[in-house]
This record gives C-alpha cells, sequence and structure tokens, in this order.
C-alpha cells in the first residue's frame, strides 16, 4: 500500500500555498518583522474605523435619529472592511505582480 502523505508535515502543506515576498525576498529579517508590524497597525487601524462607523449608525439611527449621521457610520464600515481587506491582500497582489513581471 502507497501512503501519498508518507512524508512532510503540515509547514509542507502551508509552505507550498503561501506567497513567497517576492520583491522583497532579499530583505532581511528585521525588515520583514518592521513592514509586518506596519500593516498589522494599518489593519488595527481600519478595524478601529470600521468599530467607529458602526457605532455611529448605531447610535445615529436609534437615539438621535439622525440619518445624516448613520449614513457616515456606513461609509466609515465600508472604508475601514476595504482598508482591511486591501492590506490584507497586498502580500499576494505584490507576488503575483512581481510573478508576471519576471
Amino acid at each position: 500500500m502507497l501512503m501519498a502523505a508518507e512524508k512532510g508535515d503540515i509547514t509542507t502543506i502551508i509552505g507550498g500555498i503561501a506567497p513567497d515576498w517576492g520583491p522583497f525576498g532579499s530583505l532581511g529579517n528585521e525588515a520583514r518583522v518592521m513592514i509586518e508590524v506596519v500593516m498589522a497597525i494599518a489593519i488595527l487601524l481600519c478595524l478601529g474605523i470600521a468599530i467607529w462607523g458602526a457605532a455611529k449608525q448605531r447610535i445615529g439611527a436609534t437615539a438621535l435619529r439622525d440619518t445624516f449621521s448613520a449614513e457616515q457610520g456606513k461609509g466609515l464600515i465600508i472604508a475601514g472592511l476595504t482598508g482591511v481587506f486591501i492590506i490584507g491582500s497586498l502580500g499576494t497582489v505584490f507576488t503575483i505582480v512581481y510573478g508576471m513581471a519576471v
């Protein structure tokens, strides 16, 4: 009987689908960590904007009966979640664009 996954472990699977750093592959570990920290802070800021928008929408729609505030809240939610998506996919986008250029 032949076992298909006899050798290897989960890091083999994850390492195969994770994008490499593409044009940033020659950076040192410290530079990679700094880029990851900046991206994590940006994602937290975007999530904060989305939460602030949700609170603004909820308060504006119910307590104050302010439709303008509720519409502003919707815009903040959309902007925050869009920012999270864009920042979260930057590594993949850079890798794809770099791979197409090479």
